[in-house]
């Protein structure tokens, strides 16, 4: 009997497991705590620390690529959802049958704050450049400055697949916190009197309107960047089908059924990516610092380009709307309208943030597409 239970345990996962193994379990449990008890994204923290809990316990072949005598590992072929760049279209399509441009489109000039915002992606390349990471690396590590994790995994999938455990979990854990990082640096530049500015109400954008924008983004985008064409064109037939009003059944399924099962499958298999091996590297430590400046400078950026609007409005528009710039739709705009409350009780800036925030998103989409134009 003891030889059957000696045997039994010899043979079992723990027998095998390494030091580098234990690390990336207990990183999985860590993240888990986040999303369970801090309630950091646990939409997608959940699946992609189970994906990574998974693909780090000893023995276990859930990502191995089949052979000519085995079949592959489950996630293995979940994950060419992720490698064919069919998963982050859809959650673009999801997010735009959930996404009001009329907030932007009733005030024009927010798209240069969305645009403003970005400088942090390139701002990001070029520091990773400098510290020795290849041009295809660098541009999948700068695309973390947008805050938008669908765009940072299409585009790692395509340049960098090497890095996309590492790239994923570093651009939804920024997204996670931004109420945390985003604050500090809108105080530390803007004054309390332009924190406090009321802006006026926007104007009713009509349904006309909200119906031509879609397809007119979507010839214009595309026609001038047709790398972009798999981010845009989704996001934008998922607005177009919001906007229509007459396909209530496919609005209702993109924005619930849809968005969740497409989230469970892309966010278990981003996380199988995150092995030990591949993992627990000094990169990794340089991929995260960079792409932690990547989100601040982003930040930063938004928010001057908001002072800059700010000076030539003569004060009407308040110049924290400029974070809002990043694409965490709608985090970034939440954080703008709480902070401009904790200032002027009676401020009420969430729909002005909305403006730059949906800019946001389409602006990362572009300069993915540019990116992908230059390296793909």
């Amino acid at each position: 009997m003891g030889n059957i239970l000696v045997d039994f345990f010899t043979e079992s996962g723990f027998a095998m497991i390494t030091y580098k193994e234990i690390i990336m379990i207990a990183i999985a449990c860590i993240f888990l705590y986040l999303a369970i008890k801090k309630g950091y994204e646990p939409y997608l923290l959940i699946p992609i620390s189970v994906g990574m809990l998974l693909v780090n316990m000893p023995g276990v072949d859930l990502m191995k690529a089949p052979t000519d005598t085995q079949v592959g590992g489950l996630l293995y072929y979940l994950y060419q959802g992720v490698k064919l760049g069919i998963f982050p279209p859809l959650i673009f399509l999801c997010i735009g049958a959930s996404t009001d441009f009329g907030p932007m489109i009733a005030n024009p000039k927010t798209i240069l704050l969305g645009a403003a915002a970005q400088f942090g992606i390139f701002f990001a390349f070029l520091g990773a450049i400098f510290l020795g990471f290849s041009g295809f690396e660098a541009a999948s590590i700068g695309i973390i400055g947008g805050a938008d994790g669908p765009t940072a995994i299409q585009l790692t999938s395509k340049l960098a697949p090497h890095l996309l455990g590492t790239i994923a979990l570093a651009a939804y854990s920024y997204m996670a916190l931004v109420p945390v990082i985003q604050p500090p640096i809108i105080r530390a530049l803007t004054t309390e009197k332009e924190r406090s500015v009321k802006m006026e109400q926007l104007r009713p954008v009509s349904k006309t309107e909200k119906i031509i924008f879609p397809i007119v983004a979507m010839i214009i985008v595309i026609g001038l960047l047709p790398t972009a064409a798999p981010l845009i064109g989704m996001l934008m037939f998922g607005n177009l089908l919001k906007e229509s009003g007459v396909v209530p059944k496919l609005v209702e399924t993109a924005q619930n059924s849809l968005l969740y099962i497409i989230t469970i499958m892309l966010g278990i298999t981003v996380g199988a990516t995150a092995n030990a091996e591949t993992f627990l590297t000094v990169q990794t430590l340089g991929i995260t610092a960079m792409g932690l400046l990547a989100f601040s400078v982003g930040t930063a950026s938004g928010v001057l380009g908001g002072k800059l609007m700010y000076k030539l409005t003569k004060g009407k528009v308040n110049p924290m709307i400029g974070a809002a710039g990043v694409s965490a739709v709608p985090m970034a705009a939440r954080v703008v309208q709480k902070v401009g409350q904790e200032e002027n009780p009676s401020n009420f800036l969430l729909m002005h943030a909305m403006g730059p925030n949906v800019a946001g998103v389409i602006g990362s989409a572009v300069v993915a597409g540019i990116l992908l134009k230059f390296f793909g």
